[in-house]
């Protein structure tokens, strides 16, 4: 009974692939189709439009040649204040961390033993003066006397000699007066220069020393301040090499503005100038100083403060400045996608001189009015297929591309 159902399977099961077999062959039908009509959109004369991508038109251009070096800001002017005599600090006469003056009073000394002393040089002068006045009184009643022979010639001598180390005792005097008197005004410390005022290093009743010169507080100018940077002398010599070849040129003006960038990477509105380069080089370092001279009058730049300097020293008389995204560099090269006449890109290899800002200098492989494909890479699908190029700028992206038509959906089996 078994052995007779096998038989009745087979045949159900061959009935049912005849039925099955129209059905299969029209959707096979149906996805050539649908697969020919694709590749007659990505290929044929009728398929999809090419992408759009953002290029830059090179163009010929001066170029600055923009360095930019670790530097430290250093106050313009600098004076440490100090005490000139000894004595107890009877009172601080300022606000820390303000702005002073020249001439302002900082501290004051108890001065009362210079006083003292200032008024014993007084009297002393006094003194010498009355005994320089006798003695001169006395010479002058001698010169009639001795033209006379009433006196010896010796006598006079001696009362003359009296009469001018009188008026060196007066010297003298004076001298110990001015000398008490500046003892008086260096127990009221002033300030020696305008600028901002640190914090106070000493504290009322604490004892100072001439001796020791010990230091009371110190005062900056930061209304302009100092950059002091480095550079390779290594870099110094090529730059060198670079313009008495004639590949670049002397910077010119620009050649004495340095910007100042900070740790924010934010940069100050108003650009310095380049004091000097030293002409010597660091034995240790391999580095030749510099310093610039930056406006500070908000007082951002503090002394101390670690900032970046861009300074441009040459220039390329005809260099060509592409983004950096448009450049592929590798170990055997740089290179970048020009779109050619035919709206095909194609590679080209070119040459890097230096990277300025966000931005590479072409010196070589590129000529005037060529487009570099700079955005939509990721459109291109298929190399060597046509692009459409579209200007790009750095604000803003190359447009999309437009939709595709959507293929017309396969004939199903209920649509049959």
């Amino acid at each position: 009974m078994q052995a007779r159902s096998v038989p009745q399977q087979a045949l159900s099961l061959r009935a049912q692939a005849l039925y099955l077999l129209p059905l299969v062959v029209a959707v096979a039908a149906a996805l050539t189709g649908c697969g020919g009509g694709n590749a007659q959109a990505q290929g044929g004369p009728g398929g999809m439009p090419p992408p759009a991508v953002g290029v830059v038109t090179t163009a010929l251009q001066p170029v600055a040649l923009q360095t930019e070096l670790p530097g430290r800001v250093e106050a313009i002017r600098t004076a440490q204040v100090r005490a000139r005599v000894n004595g107890v600090v009877l009172k601080r006469l300022f606000t820390e961390g303000a702005e002073v003056k020249a001439g302002q009073a900082l501290f004051q000394i108890d001065a009362a033993p210079y006083q003292a002393a200032l008024e014993s040089a007084q009297a002393n002068l006094a003194k010498a003066q009355a005994n320089l006045n006798q003695a001169a009184a006395q010479a002058d009643r001698n010169k009639p006397l001795v033209e006379a022979r009433a006196i010896s010639q010796q006598e006079y001598v001696v009362s003359v000699a009296a009469a001018k180390a009188a008026e060196a005792d007066v010297a003298a005097a004076k001298a110990a007066v001015t000398n008490a008197r500046l003892n008086v005004d260096y127990a009221h410390v002033t300030a020696p220069i305008s600028g901002r005022i640190g914090r106070a290093l000493v504290s009322e009743g604490q004892l100072v020393s001439a001796a020791e010169a010990t230091q009371l507080a110190l005062i900056q100018q930061t209304s302009a301040v100092y950059v002091n940077f480095t550079q390779s002398a290594n870099e110094v010599q090529q730059l060198r090499r670079a313009m008495a070849k004639g590949s670049v040129r002397g910077a010119g003006a620009t050649a004495t503005q340095v910007r100042v960038v900070l740790d924010d990477g934010t940069e100050m509105a108003k650009p310095g100038k380049l004091l000097f380069t030293d002409l010597s080089v660091d034995a240790s370092s391999g580095q030749v100083q510099l310093r610039a001279e930056v406006p500070n009058a908000d007082g951002s730049l503090l002394p101390g403060q670690y900032v970046r300097v861009r300074l441009s020293q040459a220039e390329v008389p005809a260099g060509i400045l592409l983004p950096q995204q448009a450049v592929t560099r590798a170990a055997s090269g740089d290179t970048v996608l020009v779109v050619g006449a035919d709206s095909k890109p194609t590679p080209r290899q070119v040459k890097i001189s230096a990277a300025q800002g966000n931005q590479w200098l072409v010196v070589d492989g590129l000529k005037p009015g060529e487009q570099v494909i700079a955005d939509g890479f990721q459109k291109m699908f298929v190399p060597g297929a046509p692009v459409k190029p579209v200007p790009w700028s750095p604000a803003g992206s190359a447009p999309a591309a437009p939709a595709a038509p959507a293929a017309p959906a396969a004939p199903t089996a209920a649509s049959r």
